[in-house]
């Protein structure tokens, strides 16, 4: 194992993701429609690839790696995304809004691993600022979009200062996942 602590903690992403799978049905403001259950059940398959991708990327460390590991960490980011602009429009999001991005970053992963790097930085700030944008006009989902953010950030902080900071993004980018997901597909009155 190439990076052990960082390989054990990726698993939190496949604990998050079944999280969200199991609980995809519930959230705080009632039952989801289908539309939404269907986009929570994405998210946790997303963060479980997520936690695959990166078992595989800090443990054995194949060349194809970001094969694996780019494109569902691409994906997630680009379903919140996607789902903000769909609440933000009043619309909902279309499958493809998020999948067509999300295969691009495959095939960039595929010719250019660090072009799949650079677009996942990308769509992570559009992530953000979709999210933010989100929260300030859905107040009833204020709380809980701002305090997924605010753990997702603060696991980026630690990743960039502390030498074990990359499991504690893990953990908290994971955490961060299971806090945002109820909010996925809603669309409160």
């Amino acid at each position: 194992m190439t990076e052990p602590v960082d390989t054990w903690s990726s698993l939190a992403f496949v604990v998050a993701g079944l999280w969200v799978i199991v609980r995809r049905r519930h959230s705080g403001d009632g039952a989801p429609s289908r539309a939404a259950a269907r986009a929570r059940a994405a998210l946790g398959v997303l963060a479980i690839g997520i936690g695959v991708g990166s078992v595989v990327q800090h443990g054995p460390a194949p060349s194809w790696n970001p094969l694996v590991h780019d494109p569902p960490l691409f994906g997630a980011y680009a379903l919140v995304a996607a789902d903000a602009v769909a609440d933000l429009t009043g619309r909902w999001m279309r499958t493809w809004w998020w999948l067509v991005p999300t295969l691009v970053d495959l095939a960039l992963a595929a010719v250019d691993p660090w072009a799949s790097v650079v677009a996942q930085g990308v769509a992570s700030g559009i992530a953000v600022v979709l999210i933010l944008l989100r929260a300030l006009a859905r107040p009833v989902l204020r709380a809980r979009l701002v305090s997924a953010v605010v753990v997702l950030g603060v696991g980026a902080l630690v990743g960039f200062v502390d030498p074990w900071g990359h499991s504690v993004w893990h953990v908290l980018a994971a955490t961060a996942i299971v806090v945002a997901a109820p909010a996925v597909g809603a669309r409160p009155s």
